[in-house]
């Protein structure tokens, strides 16, 4: 276990260390339910490692990934402001894996701030982000991934792009396929 947690938070930094220094997203393999629970039926640690406001914002800025606020502000405890203030690293990861496979501009309209639904699963948890729709991302996901009905589609490793009406509700159970925080 203590090998384990070495290797996750190992795999974090470096996982940090790339994308802080520009280097390109690449895909992920592991479903949620695989390698990224290590079997315990639990998210490992190293996915869930949780990400400052700063922290998140820096690595989205440096992925070419914008986010806009309609309080034009980023307190958490406002829902017209947009924070990533304790979002859990697997989503920001996912984002920028998502802008790396599609080219698509993001814009991100929604992360932990206080105002969405509650839940295991939520935005406020660090799970959820919503994305300003955009023709070329439309066509990505649902082309892309498998309609499971109700407006929703699931990628391969499992997270879920959800057109509610003006955006996009995006649940990230893992970073894209990730093991343990590693790249694959």
């Amino acid at each position: 276990m203590l090998r384990r947690t070495a290797a996750t938070a190992f795999g974090v930094v470096m996982l940090a260390a790339g994308s802080l220094m520009g280097a390109a997203p690449t895909s992920y393999a592991a479903s949620p339910a695989s390698d990224a629970t290590r079997g315990s039926g639990q998210p490992d640690a190293g996915l869930l490692a949780k990400l400052t406001h700063a922290q998140a914002t820096g690595k989205f800025r440096t992925a070419g990934i914008t986010w806009s606020s309609s309080g034009g502000c980023s307190d958490r405890n406002n829902s017209t402001c947009t924070s990533f203030d304790q979002i859990n690293s697997a989503t920001v990861d996912g984002v920028i894996t998502l802008r790396g496979a599609t080219g698509c501009a993001i814009n991100l309209t929604g992360g932990t701030e206080t105002g969405h639904a509650d839940g295991t699963y939520s935005h406020w948890n660090g799970y959820k982000v919503d994305f300003s729709l955009s023709t070329c991302l439309t066509k990505y996901i649902t082309g892309t991934f498998s309609s499971i009905g109700g407006s929703k589609w699931k990628s391969a490793s499992g997270n879920v792009y959800y057109k509610e009406g003006d955006h996009w509700d995006v649940t990230y159970y893992n970073c894209g396929g990730c093991v343990a925080g590693v790249r694959q």
